[in-house]
């Protein structure tokens, strides 16, 4: 009987397995397991470099709708972005903003300067990213970034319609996800 009480519960503990909701591969990949996707040689950090840290950013992009230079119409422009910064768990390790600047919860802050930008393999996200640390603040986890690349991007980029003159200086926000890699001298 207890046999039988068993091997009817497996079915049932199969099933709501298969329901649960699933980790998504970006978070579940967050803060130390390497990406299934080949990074593109312009985005390599230069040897001597070695990752410590990869979290998931999870946020928006801000687009402003300006004019264009040659009075030709309008366009959104980038503005900066507004992200969370969330490791394998799942929990809140900083956040990212205008600069671009990653800032950990713990104050630590590290400037990035662009060094390369590929385009994504999915064309509707904004781009990977190789930066370089242009400014360290704070003695904390960011405290010796040498590098940090944006990977797995989806979505973010600026909207294809909307920005007329009676939307001029208004914002967009338009929701994203990367993966943030910092690394340090070895």
């Amino acid at each position: 009987m207890r046999n039988s009480i068993l091997i009817s519960l497996v079915p049932l503990a199969l099933g709501l397995a298969a329901c649960a909701p699933q980790q998504s591969k970006a978070a579940g990949q967050a803060s130390s397991q390497a990406s299934n996707l080949a990074v593109p040689a312009e985005l390599k950090v230069a040897e001597g470099n070695e990752e410590f840290l990869r979290v998931l950013g999870r946020g928006v992009q801000i687009y402003t709708c300006k004019a264009k230079a040659d009075n030709s119409g309008f366009e959104w422009v980038f503005k900066s972005p507004e992200a969370v910064l969330l490791d394998n768990a799942n929990a809140q390790v900083g956040t990212h903003y205008a600069g671009p600047t990653w800032e950990g919860n713990d104050k630590s802050k590290v400037v990035g300067e662009r060094v390369a930008s590929v385009n994504s393999p999915d064309s509707s996200a904004i781009p990977w990213l190789l930066l370089k640390a242009k400014s360290i603040d704070g003695a904390g986890v960011f405290s010796k970034t040498t590098f940090i690349q944006r990977l797995e991007t989806t979505a973010g980029k600026a909207p294809g319609a909307g920005c007329d003159a009676s939307k001029l200086d208004a914002e967009s926000r338009v929701n994203y996800t990367a993966i943030y890699a910092f690394f340090k001298a070895k």
